[in-house]
């Protein structure tokens, strides 16, 4: 027959002696204080994490299994206080130990070694007090007993994974409303910058750098995490995935920011952006919009140190700014027929990106020198501009630099 599950009433075949119970569990709760005696010392001596929370722990931990005991006995005797849950003291231990920082398998462990005093005690009972006349009813009850104290296992399960979720989200809470006064530029006030470093996990002082990642859409992944690569590394940083982007503090100790992103490259999926180092918290917000800044000058997954791509800076930051650009760079070469334009402006990349040499542009563009001269000559009438003249040319540099990220 199939044993009933926890919590629910047994069946006539399958109830056990309760009569043995009631008798040897009401020896048992005036018995308590050696029995909590005998459990703390054991508890401290199996489970170091138990030994470590301090001077007061051992106190505290007594009166919490003096009442786990007395609960667990008055359950099997049936002999809970009217009015009372039988498992509000597993319940207030699981929030209690999570609190401490207790590992719930530690805690569990402890929860059995406490039933296993119960079970214990029983027998001793009945052997030392009544001469073993309910060793054998003992038996009969044995998976009953061990069903009592299982419940009560689960009751202290479910309270310590609800109190520890509920302490993670006030604290990832916490982090992230710390996060957010750097972000607006609070870090300035002494006060709330060493608590947000404290909070976040980061150095109070020493160089920083921000990293930004935008998140396009809710299926975007831009960076996959990224703590862990950084961490392999033995590099300190504080993640928070934010609706519009995903946001880093790193702090660089001895490093340059170069090895930052390198050792960051294998979480990059998408745009990421970091701006230049800062030494302050205050600077944080600053930091931030140089971070998304240059995460928009990419067009391609990747990472961009801003101070790597200034001039690309410039164009996302007055985008207001860029058709006008174009027009006065180039002039009449984009009313030429798109095939032509193409070709041009290729060209004129190739020669730029050359130091100006049509030997070199050619080379690129596996075509003759004179084909790129030739070309250059159109360009140079269409445009109105020289290249050999700095502003022209630089006009010229910002133009395509804004054509190929449109």
């Amino acid at each position: 027959m199939r044993a009933p599950a926890p919590g629910q009433p047994a069946s006539e075949s399958t109830k056990p002696p309760k009569g043995a119970l009631h008798i040897l569990s009401r020896v048992l709760l005036g018995e308590l204080d050696s029995l909590a005696d005998r459990l703390t010392l054991v508890v401290l001596q199996r489970e170091p994490s138990y030994a470590q929370l301090g001077v007061a722990a051992p106190e505290e931990l007594r009166a919490s299994l003096r009442d786990n005991l007395e609960r667990g006995i008055q359950s099997l005797g049936e002999a809970v206080p009217e009015g009372d849950d039988p498992q509000d003291t597993s319940r207030e231990t699981g929030r209690i130990r999570v609190r401490q920082g207790i590992p719930l398998e530690a805690v569990l462990r402890a929860y059995r070694l406490g039933g296993r005093v119960i079970w214990e005690a029983l027998l001793a009972t009945s052997r030392e007090r009544f001469g073993g006349k309910y060793d054998h009813d003992l038996l009969e009850a044995a998976s009953y007993v061990w069903r009592v104290i299982d419940s009560s296992s689960s009751a202290l399960v479910d309270a310590y994974r609800l109190e520890e979720a509920r302490l993670s989200s006030q604290e990832l809470s916490r982090k992230h409303a710390f996060l957010n006064a750097l972000l607006e530029g609070r870090g300035g006030d002494a006060a709330l910058a060493t608590e947000a470093a404290a909070a976040l996990g980061l150095p109070p002082t020493g160089p920083l750098i921000c990293v930004v990642a935008p998140v396009d859409s809710p299926r975007d992944d831009p960076l996959r995490s990224p703590q862990d690569a950084l961490g392999a590394h033995g590099i300190v940083s504080s993640w928070h995935v934010r609706p519009a982007d995903i946001v880093g503090l790193v702090s660089l100790d001895e490093r340059s920011p170069a090895e930052v992103l390198e050792a960051l490259g294998p979480a990059v999926a998408g745009r990421v952006g970091a701006s230049p180092v800062i030494s302050d918290f205050g600077e944080i917000g600053v930091a931030y919009g140089m971070a998304q800044t240059a995460a928009r000058t990419l067009a391609e997954p990747g990472v961009a140190a801003l101070d790597e791509r200034l001039p690309e800076a410039l164009l996302v930051g007055s985008p207001h700014l860029v058709p006008r650009l174009e027009r006065v760079a180039f002039g009449e070469l984009l009313d030429l027929p798109e095939a032509e334009r193409r070709t041009m402006l290729e060209t004129l990349g190739a020669v730029i990106d050359s130091g100006g040499s049509p030997t070199h542009a050619a080379q690129r563009l596996y075509c003759h020198r004179n084909t790129v001269i030739y070309r250059l000559q159109r360009i140079e009438a269409v445009t109105g501009r020289k290249i050999a003249e700095p502003r022209d040319r630089l006009l010229l540099t910002l133009g395509l630099m804004a054509y190929r990220q449109r």
